[in-house]
């Protein structure tokens, strides 16, 4: 595009076609210019959007917080930990947020059953903010909908500074028929509030990536609370129906409606 003023990027005087490309993605597309640089307000919302990845990544899980008082006693969350020992070493060694240090896998095992249909987790991953975001409207929406399939529903946790490969520690701990893990993505300049369902049937210690499936990109311009709960629920019962998870194991979409 030309060099021509800002306000000549007003979305009611774009070309039509131009309209069309930007509606379809939130990359930095058409924007405009300043000689060979972006304008001054995409260079600044740029380093806005930059900087919310960053916080995301680098902000400690605030438990109270996020779920407040009332919504921890309603649903008897509690928090655990894996072995990584602050953010720091976190990011560095990957290992150790797969596995729960002892004290949790402790108090794991003294608060919840084993063997349920459904055991549901809730992670930081690598954005709190996405957990912030969606979690509290998610995790009532899985447990219900669960129930209401009649499925028995293990004691949802919320893990700090927690890895994917945590499924498998909590499939040997608890064997749930289904584990779910509700987790922050690794926040981009799209949106630093996006949420992953990673999903396993009978994990267990030898699970790869190859034995998961995941349903990503929850949040206001993906999946809906709502949208995500149909599906991983929907996902779940194709797992217990065909005794298996993974690679070899595809979604079946059904229509989400506008819910």
């Amino acid at each position: 595009m030309t060099d021509t003023p800002d306000s000549a990027l007003a979305p009611s005087d774009l070309p039509e076609i131009v309209k069309k490309i930007r509606a379809r993605t939130p990359a930095r597309l058409l924007a405009g210019r300043a000689g060979a640089a972006y304008r001054t307000s995409t260079q600044l919302k740029l380093r806005e959007d930059h900087a919310a990845a960053r916080d995301a990544v680098r902000a400690e899980l605030d438990f109270a917080e996020i779920f407040g008082e009332d919504f921890v006693k309603r649903w008897g969350l509690f928090e655990v930990r894996t072995q990584a020992s602050g953010k720091d070493e976190y990011l560095l060694r990957p290992d150790l947020g797969r596995h729960f240090d002892e004290a949790s896998r402790a108090e794991i095992q003294r608060r919840c059953s084993r063997g349920d249909d459904l055991q549901i987790a809730v992670g930081d991953g690598l954005s709190v903010t996405a957990v912030h975001a969606q979690a509290p409207p998610l995790l009532p929406l899985l447990i219900e909908g669960a129930r209401a399939r009649g499925w028995k529903v293990g004691q949802s946790f919320v893990i700090r500074h927690c890895r994917v490969g945590i499924l498998n520690e909590i499939g040997e701990l608890l064997d749930p028929k289904v584990a779910v893990l509700l987790i922050g993505e690794r926040p981009g300049l799209a949106t630093a509030e996006s949420l992953s369902a990673y999903m396993a049937y009978h994990p267990h210690a030898s699970h790869t990536d190859a034995e998961r499936n995941l349903i990503s990109n929850i949040h206001v311009r993906g999946l809906s609370p709502q949208q995500a709960a149909v599906r991983i629920l929907n996902f779940v019962a194709q797992m217990m129906k065909a005794g298996m998870s993974g690679s070899l194991l595809r979604e079946e979409l059904a229509a989400l409606g506008d819910s």
